[in-house]
C-alpha cells in the first residue's frame, strides 16, 4: 500500500490525503530548490509539516489505533521527519550559522534544537511541546522528538558543524563554573542524584539515585555531568573516581551498587525524552573520555583538552549505561561476584557508543554476543578480563581503591594526558566519534519512540507493574 493507500484506510478523505501528500513532493531542496531564503524554505516545510500533524490529531491515542490507523500514523510521522531531516540537511550551514552566531557561539545540543524551534516554527518541537508530550505514556507517543533526531543527525553530519558541536558539548556547564569555587574552598558539594568530595588529590564522584538502583535518567544526568566537571576543573585534583552510592532496594541494602543503566520505568512511563541520549555521550560520556575542550574550535587542534584519569569502581553490576562509561575509563576495579552487560537490544534501543567502543576492548564476535543476544560478562570471566584491570573481595576494595589511587597519584600525572590523547588519536579520533553521533542520533530517536521499545519492555521487564517512585 502507497501512502495514499494507508491514510484513507484510516478514514481519511482521499482528496484531502493527495493534496497534502502533493504540497509535501511540491517542497524542493538543494540545486532543485527555487531562490527563497531559509526562512522561506523553512516555513514552507512547517505548513506542510503541521499539516500532516493534523491528521494524528484526529486519530486515537496510537495505544487505541486499530492495524489500519497505526499504519496511518507511522505513515504520517514518516512523512513530516523526513521533511525536517531533507531541509537540515540541504541548508546545513545558514542553520548552524544563524544559531551559533557564526560559529562564535557554543550552544549546548539540547538548547541548539529549541532555539531552532523558535526562530522556524514547526521544524522541531518547542519546549512546551516536548513538556505536554511528556505526559503521554511512551506507548501513546507518535514520535515528536524524532524531528530532534533529524534535526541533530544532520548538523553532526557536517564535518565543520559537526566537530564545533562536540566541541561545545566538551565545555563545563554553567553550574559547575558557579560552584567551582565552592568545591575547592569545601572540597564536597551534594548535587541531588550526585555527590562529589575532594580527599587529597583525588575527586571521587558517587551516582546517588537510590530508589532505582543509581539508574541515569534525565535528572541525575545534570548532576552527573556538573560533578564531572568540577573534578576536571579542580587545580587540585589529579585523577577522578567514580563509584555508586547506597541505595535502598532490600536485594541491596546496605550495599553500593554502580550504575543500573536506563531507568526504564521512567521510559515505560514517557519520562526520559530523547534529548537524554544525545546529551549523555556528547556531554558526560566524552568529558569522561576526552575532557573539556580548551581551543575555541580549531579543527586542526581537535584534541587540545584539559583531561584527567578515571577510575571505576563496578559493585554489583554496571548494566547498559554503566557498562559503556567503563569503556571510556582508564582503570576499572570490581568486586568479586560483579558482572556488566547491555540488555539493549532486550530494550529495543542503541547502547550510547558502546558499538564504537566495545570491540576495541572485546573483540567484536564478543561485542556482538553482548550488544545483540544479551550476554551478561562475569567480572572474573576471561572475556571480561579484557575490560576489567582487577578484580577483589568485597571488604577489600576500599583498600583496593586507596592502593591504586596512591599508585597512580604518587607516580606523577604529568604524561596523563598526554598518553590519554595518544592512545585516542589512533583508537578514537574525534572525527570518527563525531560520524558515530552522526548515525546515532537519527537511529535513537526511531529506537527510543518506537512500539518495538514499548514491547520489549514488557515482554522483558514486566513493565506494567512498574510503577514511578514518589518524589
Amino acid at each position: 500500500m502507497n501512502a495514499v493507500e494507508k491514510l484513507t484506510a484510516a478514514g481519511f478523505g482521499a482528496a484531502e490525503v493527495r493534496d497534502w501528500l502533493t504540497s509535501v513532493e511540491r517542497l524542493q531542496w538543494g540545486e532543485n530548490a527555487p531562490a527563497r531564503t531559509l526562512d522561506a524554505q523553512a516555513a514552507a516545510a512547517a505548513e506542510a509539516i503541521l499539516r500532516g500533524w493534523s491528521f494524528l490529531e484526529k486519530l486515537p491515542r496510537r495505544s487505541r489505533r486499530t492495524p489500519a490507523e497505526r499504519a496511518a500514523g507511522e505513515t504520517i510521522v514518516r512523512e513530516t521527519t523526513e521533511i525536517t531531516r531533507r531541509l537540515t540537511r540541504a541548508y546545513r550551514e545558514p542553520i548552524y550559522d544563524a544559531l551559533s552566531d557564526g560559529f562564535r557561539r557554543h550552544v549546548r545540543v539540547d538548547d541548539l534544537v529549541y532555539a531552532a524551534a523558535e526562530r522556524w516554527p514547526g521544524l522541531v518541537p518547542t519546549r512546551a511541546q516536548v513538556r505536554e508530550e511528556a505526559e503521554r505514556m511512551l506507548a501513546d507517543k507518535d514520535g515528536l522528538e524524532i524531528f530532534q533526531g533529524c534535526f541533530i543527525s544532520e548538523l553532526l553530519a557536517s564535518p565543520r558543524i559537526g566537530l564545533h558541536m562536540v566541541n561545545g558539548m566538551l565545555r563545563p556547564t554553567p553550574e559547575a563554573l558557579e560552584r567551582i569555587a565552592e568545591f575547592e574552598r569545601t572540597g564536597a558539594i551534594d548535587l541531588g542524584y550526585t555527590r562529589v568530595e575532594a580527599r587529597g588529590e583525588t575527586g571521587y564522584v558517587y551516582f546517588k539515585n537510590p530508589r532505582y538502583l543509581n539508574a541515569e535518567d534525565w535528572e541525575s544526568l545534570g548532576p552527573q555531568e556538573t560533578a564531572v566537571d568540577l573534578v576536571l576543573l579542580h587545580r587540585g585534583l589529579k585523577m577522578g573516581v567514580l563509584r555508586g552510592d547506597y541505595v535502598d532496594h532490600p536485594r541491596y541494602k546496605g550495599r553500593r551498587v554502580f550504575d543500573a543503566g536506563l531507568n526504564l520505568t521512567k521510559v515505560y512511563h514517557g519520562k526520559l525524552p530523547y534529548l537524554f541520549y544525545i546529551v549523555r555521550d556528547l556531554g558526560l560520556v566524552n568529558k569522561l573520555y576526552r575532557g573539556h575542550a580548551l581551543a575555541d574550535y580549531a579543527p586542526d587542534l581537535p584534541e587540545e583538552t584539559r583531561e584527567k584519569p578515571w577510575m571505576a569502581v563496578v559493585e554489583a553490576f554496571a548494566i547498559g549505561g554503566g557498562c559503556q562509561l567503563l569503556l571510556v575509563m582508564d582503570y576499572v576495579l570490581a568486586e568479586t561476584g560483579a558482572y556488566f552487560n547491555l540488555p539493549a537490544r532486550k530494550e529495543g534501543i542503541i547502547p550510547g557508543a558502546a558499538n564504537l567502543r566495545l570491540p576495541r576492548f572485546v573483540g567484536e564476535r564478543q561485542a556482538r554476543a553482548g550488544i545483540m543476544f544479551d550476554k551478561t560478562f562475569a567480572v572474573d570471566s576471561p572475556e571480561a578480563s579484557l575490560m576489567i584491570n582487577e578484580v577483589v573481595p568485597r571488604d577489600q576494595i576500599e583498600a583496593a581503591i586507596e592502593r591504586v589511587v596512591a599508585t597512580a597519584v604518587g607516580s606523577g600525572m604529568v604524561s596523563a594526558a598526554g598518553n590519554r590523547r595518544a592512545l585516542r588519536v589512533q583508537t578514537e579520533p574525534i572525527d570518527t566519534f563525531r560520524r558515530y553521533m552522526a548515525v546515532y542520533a537519527y537511529e535513537q530517536a526511531w529506537c527510543h519512540l518506537s512500539e518495538q521499545l514499548v514491547q520489549n519492555l514488557e515482554r522483558h521487564w514486566n513493565a506494567k507493574q512498574r510503577r514511578l517512585a514518589e518524589a
